[in-house]
Protein backbone atom coordinates (compact mmCIF):
# COMPACT_ATOMS: atom_id res chain seq x y z
CA UNK A 1 0.00 0.00 0.00
CA UNK A 2 1.05 3.68 -0.90
CA UNK A 3 0.03 6.61 1.22
CA UNK A 4 -0.16 10.42 -0.48
CA UNK A 5 0.80 12.90 2.19
CA UNK A 6 0.15 16.39 0.74
CA UNK A 7 1.66 15.01 -2.54
CA UNK A 8 4.26 13.13 -1.31
CA UNK A 9 4.19 9.09 -2.01
CA UNK A 10 5.20 7.39 1.17
CA UNK A 11 6.17 4.03 1.01
CA UNK A 12 4.46 1.98 4.18
CA UNK A 13 6.05 -1.74 3.37
CA UNK A 14 2.99 -3.35 2.43
CA UNK A 15 3.12 -3.13 -1.12
CA UNK A 16 5.63 -5.73 -1.14
CA UNK A 17 4.78 -8.99 -2.48
CA UNK A 18 4.31 -11.96 0.26
CA UNK A 19 5.80 -15.38 -0.53
CA UNK A 20 3.47 -18.41 1.02
CA UNK A 21 4.97 -19.86 3.87
CA UNK A 22 6.62 -23.11 3.48
CA UNK A 23 8.67 -26.16 5.01
CA UNK A 24 9.54 -29.23 4.17
CA UNK A 25 11.00 -32.60 5.73
CA UNK A 26 12.48 -35.34 4.66
CA UNK A 27 11.97 -38.94 6.52
CA UNK A 28 13.26 -42.31 6.52
CA UNK A 29 9.99 -44.41 6.95
CA UNK A 30 11.60 -45.60 10.48
CA UNK A 31 9.04 -46.07 12.93
CA UNK A 32 7.78 -42.71 14.22
CA UNK A 33 7.97 -40.69 10.80
CA UNK A 34 4.21 -40.34 10.76
CA UNK A 35 3.59 -38.66 13.97
CA UNK A 36 6.98 -36.16 13.15
CA UNK A 37 5.39 -35.41 9.93
CA UNK A 38 1.94 -34.60 12.32
CA UNK A 39 4.23 -32.52 14.38
CA UNK A 40 5.57 -30.98 11.66
CA UNK A 41 2.26 -30.00 10.35
CA UNK A 42 0.96 -28.76 13.29
CA UNK A 43 3.91 -25.83 14.26
CA UNK A 44 3.13 -24.99 10.35
CA UNK A 45 -0.43 -24.67 11.19
CA UNK A 46 0.33 -22.47 14.31
CA UNK A 47 3.20 -20.63 12.42
CA UNK A 48 0.60 -19.75 9.69
CA UNK A 49 -1.71 -18.27 11.85
CA UNK A 50 0.87 -15.95 13.62
CA UNK A 51 2.18 -14.66 10.27
CA UNK A 52 -0.08 -14.88 8.23
CA UNK A 53 -2.98 -14.17 10.58
CA UNK A 54 -4.66 -16.99 8.88
CA UNK A 55 -8.01 -18.16 10.81
CA UNK A 56 -7.59 -22.01 11.61
CA UNK A 57 -10.32 -23.10 13.77
CA UNK A 58 -9.72 -26.60 15.75
CA UNK A 59 -11.72 -28.53 12.76
CA UNK A 60 -9.58 -26.97 10.02
CA UNK A 61 -6.59 -28.25 12.00
CA UNK A 62 -7.74 -31.64 12.78
CA UNK A 63 -8.72 -31.82 8.59
CA UNK A 64 -5.16 -30.77 7.48
CA UNK A 65 -3.43 -32.85 10.11
CA UNK A 66 -5.83 -35.70 8.96
CA UNK A 67 -4.98 -35.38 5.40
CA UNK A 68 -0.75 -34.94 6.10
CA UNK A 69 -1.61 -38.43 8.15
CA UNK A 70 -3.15 -39.93 4.92
CA UNK A 71 -0.60 -38.94 2.24
CA UNK A 72 2.16 -39.71 4.67
CA UNK A 73 1.50 -43.03 5.47
CA UNK A 74 0.26 -44.13 2.12
CA UNK A 75 4.20 -43.10 1.11
CA UNK A 76 4.93 -45.42 4.31
CA UNK A 77 3.22 -47.97 3.31
CA UNK A 78 3.68 -48.12 -0.48
CA UNK A 79 7.23 -46.86 -1.62
CA UNK A 80 10.39 -48.90 -0.60
CA UNK A 81 12.51 -45.81 0.31
CA UNK A 82 12.51 -42.05 2.04
CA UNK A 83 9.50 -40.08 1.47
CA UNK A 84 9.31 -36.20 1.51
CA UNK A 85 5.81 -33.81 2.95
CA UNK A 86 6.44 -30.39 1.85
CA UNK A 87 3.81 -27.46 3.10
CA UNK A 88 2.99 -24.42 1.23
CA UNK A 89 0.42 -22.08 3.05
CA UNK A 90 -1.54 -18.46 3.16
CA UNK A 91 -4.27 -17.22 4.98
CA UNK A 92 -6.91 -19.39 2.39
CA UNK A 93 -5.35 -22.69 2.01
CA UNK A 94 -2.76 -25.27 2.99
CA UNK A 95 -1.00 -27.61 -0.39
CA UNK A 96 0.46 -30.58 1.00
CA UNK A 97 2.60 -32.73 -1.18
CA UNK A 98 4.27 -35.44 -0.83
CA UNK A 99 6.85 -37.47 -2.95
CA UNK A 100 7.99 -40.83 -2.59
CA UNK A 101 9.83 -43.43 -4.28
CA UNK A 102 7.24 -46.00 -6.14
CA UNK A 103 6.26 -45.48 -9.52
CA UNK A 104 3.21 -46.52 -9.06
CA UNK A 105 0.25 -43.90 -8.74
CA UNK A 106 -2.70 -44.32 -6.38
CA UNK A 107 -5.56 -44.96 -6.70
CA UNK A 108 -8.96 -43.68 -5.21
CA UNK A 109 -11.34 -46.57 -5.11
CA UNK A 110 -15.19 -45.76 -5.31
CA UNK A 111 -16.79 -44.94 -1.75
CA UNK A 112 -17.70 -48.57 -0.07
CA UNK A 113 -18.42 -48.05 3.65
CA UNK A 114 -17.93 -51.67 3.91
CA UNK A 115 -14.93 -51.64 2.39
CA UNK A 116 -12.01 -52.03 5.17
CA UNK A 117 -9.01 -49.86 4.77
CA UNK A 118 -8.17 -48.46 1.13
CA UNK A 119 -9.98 -45.16 2.11
CA UNK A 120 -6.93 -42.91 2.40
CA UNK A 121 -7.09 -41.00 -1.17
CA UNK A 122 -11.41 -40.88 -0.34
CA UNK A 123 -11.09 -39.03 2.89
CA UNK A 124 -8.25 -36.57 0.92
CA UNK A 125 -10.62 -36.54 -1.84
CA UNK A 126 -13.68 -35.27 0.84
CA UNK A 127 -11.19 -32.73 2.61
CA UNK A 128 -9.20 -31.23 0.00
CA UNK A 129 -10.59 -28.50 -3.14
CA UNK A 130 -7.87 -30.55 -5.55
CA UNK A 131 -5.78 -33.49 -5.68
CA UNK A 132 -2.91 -34.01 -8.24
CA UNK A 133 -1.18 -37.25 -8.75
CA UNK A 134 1.89 -37.09 -11.15
CA UNK A 135 4.84 -38.35 -12.17
CA UNK A 136 8.61 -37.41 -10.55
CA UNK A 137 11.88 -38.32 -11.92
CA UNK A 138 12.49 -40.24 -8.67
CA UNK A 139 9.07 -41.47 -8.35
CA UNK A 140 5.93 -39.15 -7.42
CA UNK A 141 4.34 -36.90 -5.96
CA UNK A 142 0.69 -36.76 -4.59
CA UNK A 143 -0.68 -33.20 -3.92
CA UNK A 144 -3.53 -32.01 -1.94
CA UNK A 145 -4.95 -28.47 -1.74
CA UNK A 146 -7.00 -28.13 1.55
CA UNK A 147 -8.65 -24.58 2.19
CA UNK A 148 -8.65 -22.97 5.94
CA UNK A 149 -12.19 -22.11 6.47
Amino acid sequence: MTEYLGGAVIPTGFDVPVEPLRRAAHYSGEPGSIAEARALAARFVEQLTTEWCAAVGDRTREELLLVVSELVTNADRHSSGPYILELEGTDAAVTVSVYDSSGALPVRFPRDPERIGRHGLEIVGVLATEITVERVPVGKRVRAVVPLR
